[in-house]
């Protein structure tokens, strides 16, 4: 390439991550595509959300009409967007007393999550959540199936603070203790959400087609942290769009060794994040098929 040596090598292995999963030596970012799983958490009545549950359904429609953030990003990066309702309205049980799914329940979200994926037509695939309460969840799944308690994980989410964030802490604690040592899908279905559990299939699904994927904040994170404790390397066809300032994301992301394109201290959902790194890895793969080489300009290194 037409600079130095090692100029862009964090963006040259972004580029060649790129290739070795689109299987080609020319990799572009030219079908760009995201999926936002949906599904309301019953542990929302414990009041571990700055927001009602009723939000869920909200977002829902800001989404389809056009106007939620993940829309308008969507469409400056000419992605195409899809949402999948998981189960808005039919809230999952209230991890602090009972398992969030069933197994047919958590089988039937795992399915819905790898069908959004397997016949798109992407080069490369986002994927997102919304659901109020989904931090709470989030955070359990990331210490059954990671290791640490409760306070090493919860954070803020929606923006609670002082009392309301120590009573979160207190209730993963509590769902943590009631379901002890379990497997790690175990641990998605019992603690997590419809939405984890889709993100975990979409995610696997795009494994098996080589599609490329990346991902967004600690949710998503969490809700693929099963996947690479159950199979190590299951998640090498993933890259970390960005870390955010959920204080649980850079500990989900060290422990999986993975390392964030970006550090803006985000805390939306919804795949933002992840779409706002789509550009960087766009540039990444032009960088490497467009630039002409020393040789190829008539110069020596």
């Amino acid at each position: 390439m037409l600079r130095p040596v090692g100029a862009f090598a964090r963006l040259d292995a972004v580029a060649a991550w790129l290739a070795g999963w689109q299987g080609t030596d020319t990799p572009r970012v030219d079908r760009p595509h995201v999926v936002v799983f949906a599904a309301d958490h019953g542990v929302a009545v414990d009041g571990v959300s700055a927001y009602p549950a009723e939000v869920t359904a909200a977002m829902v429609g800001a989404i389809e009409s056009g106007v939620a953030t993940i829309s308008v990003l969507a469409r400056e990066v000419g992605a195409t967007l899809e949402l999948v309702d998981v189960g808005v309205g039919r809230p999952t049980g209230n991890i602090r007393v009972a398992d969030a799914m069933s197994t047919d329940e958590f089988d039937e979200a795992a399915a819905a999550g790898a069908s959004a994926v397997e016949s798109v037509d992407a080069d490369l695939l986002v994927v997102g959540e919304i659901g109020i309460g989904n931090t709470t969840a989030a955070a359990a799944v990331a210490a059954s199936v990671l290791g640490g308690q409760a306070a090493d994980w919860v954070g803020p989410g929606t923006g609670v603070v002082g009392a309301a964030l120590a009573h979160k802490c207190d209730v993963v604690q509590a769902a943590l203790d009631r379901v002890a040592t379990v497997s790690p899908l175990a641990a998605l279905r019992r603690l997590g959400g419809r939405e984890l559990a889709a993100m975990a299939g979409a995610v696997a699904a795009a494994r098996r087609r080589r599609l490329p994927v990346v991902l967004d904040g600690f949710i998503a994170t969490a809700a693929v942290a099963p996947l690479a404790v159950v199979r190590p390397g299951s998640l090498d066809h993933c890259i970390a769009g960005h870390c955010s300032a959920e204080p649980g994301h850079q500990r989900a992301l060290e422990t999986l060794g993975l390392d964030p394109l970006m550090r803006l201290d985000l805390r939306l959902g919804e795949g933002s994040g992840a779409l706002v790194a789509v550009p960087i890895i766009r540039m990444a793969a032009a960088a490497v098929t467009d630039v002409a080489t020393f040789e190829e300009w008539g110069l020596q290194q």
